[in-house]
């Protein structure tokens, strides 16, 4: 098994067209001098970073084909494949603390995540550190109301709802009523991602990149609150998309809590951006469990450290999608505890 640190992060940063992502950019290549970068942009980008800076990586096997900017960052466009394009920076990724991969306009980050995880040649090099959500303060609130006509999730919803951490730029164009207002719609489609403001996409890149946010082990620091039931009389959610915290102490039966995934993931998979757990299986130990998931790609495993003695068992599931009903869904994890007279 590869050693992550020994992985070079890759951070996904999402966005629409006027968010701020150029400007991003343009700083990371330009002003900043604490990290060497490498930006890749990718073919569908309609804005070319300061009129021409980005060039296209026809052959990135010759390092002059990259662009090398004063601060030892780099910079390049990814036409085609981004499974040739990262293997040809494997020879060079240590050169790098960060891969930044600048993707407008998508609304889905599920296949990025499926072949970085499930290549060999990506896997070997590369994880997935966050996925970054890029929001301008002054037009987000269109961008979620926006109705498709097909009556689907718009892309900037998918956005905000698939991202562990949200920049939320240009927040000196608003009112600090509008920005309080606007803070409380993205916790209720994604309370578990972080929320960081800038101006002119200054963006405190510590806060961003090399965190590891996208790990199986995130769930560990959530806030314990996140997953408290929300008082129902009091909150009306009229989301398309939100996001649902589940705790409750036992240990599961692994069988059927296996069958309630599978089932789940089969019936609802396009429903569900992101899913999270952390679990206590009857049976195995101390051994505590992790998962996460992007629709129905799940990466499951044990954690670093097992159940501490006296610990308290609780189960703990994260699930951030569509038309999820939170009483449904808490009963049929509940169904999965073992029970004594049961096998």
């Amino acid at each position: 098994m590869t050693d992550e640190n020994k992985l070079t992060p890759i951070t996904v940063i999402t966005g629409f067209l006027g968010a701020g992502k150029t400007t991003l950019v343009n700083y990371i290549l330009k002003e900043q001098n604490q990290w060497k970068i490498c930006v890749l942009e990718n073919e569908f980008g309609e804005v070319a970073i300061d009129d021409g800076l980005v060039i296209v990586a026809e052959s990135l096997d010759a390092p002059e084909d990259l662009i090398t900017m004063d601060n030892g960052c780099v910079c390049c466009s990814v036409r085609g494949d981004l499974v040739r394009t990262l293997g040809q920076l494997a020879s060079r990724r240590k050169d790098f603390d960060a891969i930044l991969l600048e993707t407008t306009g998508l609304a889905d980050p599920a296949p990025i995540v499926y072949t970085v995880q499930t290549n060999p040649k990506m896997s070997d090099n590369y994880r997935i550190d966050s996925i970054v959500c890029l929001a301008d303060c002054k037009h987000l609130e269109a961008h979620l109301d926006e109705k498709k006509p097909d009556g689907s999730i718009n892309e900037a919803l998918q956005q905000v709802a698939f991202a562990d951490k949200i920049l939320l730029n240009k927040v000196d164009l608003v009112t600090d009523e509008e920005k309080a207002k606007l803070e409380e719609r993205l916790r209720t489609i994604n309370k578990f991602a972080t929320v960081i403001e800038t101006e002119r996409s200054r963006a405190p890149l510590d806060k961003i990149l090399g965190l590891n946010s996208f790990n199986m082990e995130s769930i560990l620091s959530y806030d314990p609150n996140f997953f408290d039931a929300e008082d129902e009389k009091k909150i009306h959610n009229l989301e398309l998309v939100q996001s649902v915290g589940i705790k409750f102490e036992g240990n599961l039966h692994a069988q059927w809590f296996n069958m309630f995934m599978m089932d789940l993931l089969r019936e609802r998979a396009a429903d569900l951006y992101r899913t999270k757990g952390l679990l206590s299986f009857h049976g195995q130990g101390d051994t505590k469990f992790v998962f996460q998931g992007v629709h129905e790609q799940i990466n499951f495993g044990p954690a670093q450290k097992p159940w501490a003695e006296g610990e308290v068992r609780e189960n703990k599931f994260v699930f951030i999608g569509k038309n999820l009903d939170r009483k449904e869904l808490t009963k049929s994890l509940m169904e999965c505890l073992y029970k004594e007279d049961k096998k």
